[in-house]
């Protein structure tokens, strides 16, 4: 990855961090461990290993999702041509969308916010989802298809991230994308790392969770708003 490229190192990061506070992957990773904790409540390897697992299965597949996002707007970009320029304003504007919804959240909190948060109606069939997992095999399989319960609330950030990368080609975007894939799961890893070796407890995790989501979307939408008006003003 060339580091030393200094506007999408910083569009990158700052994308994948405000992604990487999002209280929907944090609450759904403690379920995660609940599910995992409650079939082994005295074997903390199983609780690492499981929540290793699972952070692998999401970070794979939201690998593949970059991958496929990116190669559509490559294919878009070709399409527009000359006025491809229209896709990335586009792309910046979004990003101020999705900032103003986080920033909206921290003045007036509803759970299953717009793009901002899972769904509500969603909530139950990943609870149901996960509570299948018993061991760190299952925890890998299962994590694929959670991770379709995370896009609605994560995806936003990451379309633009891949929009963004997609004018370097795919070749090229490959390392962005694991550079901002392992932003996006640092916190899980954190979370299992703390609760595994008895640092914390996962009602600890969740309560502290609860406690600041206002403020997790603060710092998320902030982050994105910032990006997304920089991008439009020409300064990235």
């Amino acid at each position: 990855m060339a580091l030393f490229d200094g506007i999408n190192f910083f569009r990158i990061t700052s994308l994948a961090l405000a992604d990487s506070v999002n209280p929907c992957a944090i609450a759904v990773l403690t379920m995660v461990l609940v599910s995992i904790l409650i079939q082994n409540p005295d074997k903390r390897k199983k609780v690492l290993y499981g929540g290793i697992s699972f952070i692998a299965a999401i970070y794979l597949g939201y690998m593949f999702y970059g991958a496929v996002i990116i190669q559509f707007f490559k294919v878009f970009a070709d399409f527009l041509r000359d006025n491809s320029t229209y896709l990335f304003n586009g792309l910046a504007i979004l990003a101020m969308i999705l900032g103003a919804l986080n920033i909206k959240d921290y003045f007036y909190y509803q759970p299953g916010g717009i793009a901002t948060e899972m769904p509500v109606f969603l909530r139950p069939y990943a609870k149901e989802t996960i509570k299948k997992i018993t061991s760190p095999g299952g925890a890998f399989v299962i994590g694929f298809l959670v991770t379709l319960f995370l896009l609605p609330c994560t995806i936003g950030p990451y379309v633009i991230a891949s929009g963004l990368l997609s004018n370097i080609g795919f070749v090229k975007s490959i390392p962005w994308l694991l550079y901002y894939n392992l932003l996006f799961v640092l916190p899980m890893i954190a979370i299992v790392a703390l609760v595994s070796y008895g640092f914390a407890k996962v009602d600890d995790v969740s309560g502290w969770k609860e406690k600041h989501i206002k403020k997790l979307h603060l710092v998320a939408g902030t982050l994105l708003f910032i990006v997304g008006f920089s991008l439009l003003m020409g300064w990235l």
